[in-house]
């Protein structure tokens, strides 16, 4: 054993490593040049603090290197070790076999000729005529194979894909590669020859060309995507994806994100210069941004929400590319926002792009050019009072002949004092409310009045205990929990109806509106109301981590009163019971989910509306979800949904988990993927989108469906390819995104979670 020296094989029994916190991933570079050097083998001789040989399973060993060869000779002075017949290095994980070396141990400065190596960090393979190893992060594989694809037993193995190259640069310090005079190959057939690539060695962004993309799509024939990623700064970056489509030509688009300290956001635009399917040029924005900014007043926040393209049609041509949920209503939104203390101020622009259907139109919402609100709340008050004052002024601006009223200007104001009291098991909490609101049109009413106001008060009380007890079900402990609950709210009536409709609509009927003091969203219309709401539910609580098992409500309305304020074309209300809710929602078991809610008509005994959805995940990779909804109320629907990522070859055998999330189940696997919207009411598919998914280890095939519903009987379809090489190409904007945005728990097959260990590797 050499220490800074020479010294004679002694037989002593092998070090012995054991387990320590001490060992590390990294050695800090204070600590590394003062590591001692270690030399063993069957002879060691030579001269202390000169030279050092030793021979026959020869061994050097410093921090995390190693060296170990038939024959190994180390000169001190130079800090230069020399090896030969089967050496074998491991630095950090990396491991590099050959027959000859020539290596500054300390800098890591030399050559290994007749090379085989193995990167830790993407598990990536090849071999090399040389190995040029210029520092410790930095070297230069020559006339080499690179691939991620592990050999397999057989002289005549070859894998499935693999990169030749004049020369490689593997750069660890930028966890990247530089490969030069390079051809791929995948199947023994070359497929892409390339002068010069960059490939990332990690799951590190980084910039350059990601995995193309191959679709057939009936509106745009053929469509290749090639992006480019653009990795600009640690906190920004960008996406260009050209895509060449037969029947329609060049759509160049790009997508931009940025996160600063105080602000982030995305820019994202699409051009499609002389679409010879509508014989003009297309295009497509989209931007969200959010952040604050200081100024002499104080920090002031903005959001902007912008969606513009250049026609009606484009929703139907390109219905992938809107941001919105409504593909015909586009958004264009800003806001400011400034606060100080209990008092905050917004302003606020909305101008909506209205996609119009000549088959089908739509009424297009109101622009708020512009809208100011303004809020103060006090929740300090003497006597444990709290208060709430808001006020509201927005400029409506539309078609007036597509909403058949007029234009104006609504100032509305609410001031709101309440006192909870609340307490371990228990709360009550009265309410006073006033509502004032003035409108100013821009054309005269049918009634010929060119303004109007109205004021009115509104009382309500919400009250309701908590009480708990231990329980035990199906041998299982819990800590269960009654909530009963009774909500009153009194309004009287002042005659609305006659007023325009700028913003209000009537509120989903469910768990959270059905304790609220108006039905109706906005301010254009506020319920007369005389009515109380019971409820009550129950919670199974787990005793020791609070987690919810499982969870029953049921919740009606009692009205006293006819209510006579509605919404433009709609009836007073008469019922005196409402329809009644129920609710449920059970985990009880990790791999189990559940969620109903059955709104019940007690006079026509059956269901007005129902949803009942389910989620079954076992391991990773294995989900199914499933989901009912019905809806008897105009606009009727019954809909089944159904999504789910499940591997086929061993579609029923027990889960087999040894290689975790992000590594997928192992080479070798087929797995499906899929969602699909099924109308019973119209007995079709409404949104489809299946495929399959073929993880061969090194290499991913990917061929997906996709069928997405653009008009009451036209529809858009196409067929997406991809082909991705582990660890040498990255994902970006193709098939992958589809699946994730649309397959409930869709997890990727390949996505590096942590980073390897050097201790897998060692030796």
């Amino acid at each position: 054993m050499l220490h800074g020296g020479v010294a004679h094989a002694q037989a002593e029994p092998p070090l012995v490593l054991k387990p320590s916190p001490q060992l590390r991933e990294d050695i800090p570079a204070t600590t590394r040049n003062r590591l001692p050097t270690f030399l063993s083998g069957r002879e060691v001789h030579g001269t202390p603090d000169l030279n050092a040989v030793a021979e026959g399973n020869a061994q050097l060993r410093r921090g995390d290197m190693v060296i170990m060869a038939d024959r190994l000779e180390y000169y001190a002075p130079d800090d230069l070790a020399k090896a030969q017949g089967n050496v074998h290095i491991n630095r950090a994980g990396n491991v590099f076999e050959g027959e000859r070396l020539q290596l500054k141990v300390e800098s890591f400065e030399g050559f290994f000729d007749e090379t085989r190596y193995r990167l830790l960090r993407n598990d990536a393979y090849g071999q090399a005529d040389r190995v040029d190893f210029l520092d410790d992060k930095r070297s230069i594989v020559r006339n080499a194979t690179y691939t991620t694809c592990r050999r397999k037993p057989g002289p005549s193995w070859m894998p499935d894909w693999i990169l030749r190259a004049d020369s490689i640069r593997i750069d660890e310090e930028d966890e990247t590669g530089q490969a030069g005079g390079a051809v791929l190959s995948f199947m023994g057939v070359p497929v892409l020859p390339v002068p010069s690539v960059s490939f990332p060695l990690t799951d590190k962004r980084k910039s350059g060309l990601l995995p193309p993309t191959i679709g057939l799509d009936n509106l745009s024939g053929l469509e290749v995507t090639l992006p480019y990623y653009w990795n600009i700064a640690p906190n920004r970056d960008a996406t260009i994806y050209p895509t060449l489509m037969t029947k329609r030509g060049l759509d160049l688009g790009a997508e931009f994100r940025y996160l600063e300290t105080n602000y982030q956001g995305r820019i994202r635009g699409n051009y499609l210069p002389n679409d010879p399917l509508r014989e003009d040029d297309r295009w497509g924005f989209a931007m969200l941004h959010s952040g604050a900014f200081s100024t002499a007043a104080g920090p002031v926040a903005l959001n902007l929400n912008l969606n513009r393209v250049s026609d009606d049609n484009y929703w139907k041509d390109f219905s992938r590319t809107t941001a919105s949920l409504t593909q015909r209503l586009l958004a264009n939104d800003g806001a400011l926002y400034w606060g100080r203390g209990n008092f905050t101020l917004t302003a606020r622009a909305l101008k909506w792009q209205t996609l119009q259907d000549v088959t089908a139109p739509i009424v297009p919402p109101y622009d708020r050019l512009p809208q100011i609100v303004g809020r103060h709340v006090r929740n300090d008050l003497p006597g444990g009072f709290e208060s709430f004052l808001e006020a509201d002024y927005s400029n409506f601006q539309s078609d007036p002949v597509l909403n058949n009223q007029p234009n104006g200007q609504r100032t509305y104001a609410l001031a709101q004092i309440s006192r909870p009291w609340q307490k371990p098991g228990w709360f009550v909490i009265p309410k006073l409310q006033l509502h004032a609101t003035q409108y100013q049109f821009a054309a005269p009413l049918s009634t010929g009045a060119e303004s109007a106001s109205r004021a009115l008060p509104t009382f309500s009380l919400d009250g309701g205990l908590v009480l708990e007890r231990d329980a035990t079900y199906f041998g299982r402990n819990f800590r269960q929990t009654l909530e009963p609950r009774a909500f009153y709210v009194y309004t009287p009536f002042r005659d609305q109806n006659f007023l325009p409709n700028y913003d209000s609509a009537q509120k989903d009927f469910n768990f959270a509106t059905i304790y609220t003091e108006n039905e109706f969203s906005g301010n254009d219309r506020i319920a007369d109301n005389n009515k109380l709401t019971l409820g009550v539910s129950t919670r199974l609580l787990d005793p020791d981590s609070g987690a919810e098992a499982a969870r029953f409500g049921v919740a009606l309305r009692s009205r006293f009163e006819d209510q006579l304020v509605t919404l433009p074309g709609a009836v007073p209300a008469s019922d005196r019971l409402s329809d009644i809710l129920f609710g449920a929602s059970v985990n009880w078991v990790a791999s189990w989910s559940t969620d109903a809610m059955v709104q019940y008509d007690p006079q026509t005994g059956r269901s007005i509306r129902s949803t009942l959805g389910g989620r079954y995940s076992p391991a990773p990779y294995r989900v199914l979800s499933a989901a009912y909804r019905l809806q008897r109320a105009q606009p009727a629907s019954e809909q089944l949904d159904l999504g789910w990522q499940w591997p086929l070859n061993d579609l029923w055998r027990q889960p087999d988990d040894r290689l975790g999330p992000g590594r997928g189940l192992g080479e070798g696997r087929w797995y499906s993927v899929g969602r699909l919207n099924w109308s019973l009411a119209d007995k079709k598919l409404v949104d489809t989108i299946v495929g399959l998914e073929y993880d061969a280890g090194c290499w991913l095939g990917r061929i997906v469906f996709e069928r997405l519903q653009s008009g009451t009987s036209t529809a858009n379809k196409r067929v997406l390819f991809q082909l991705e090489f582990v660890g040498f190409t990255r994902i970006g904007s193709n098939a992958l995104q589809t699946l994730r945005e649309n397959i409930p728990r869709y997890q990727f097959l390949r996505e590096q979670i942590t980073q390897p260990s050097r201790f897998s590797n060692y030796d």
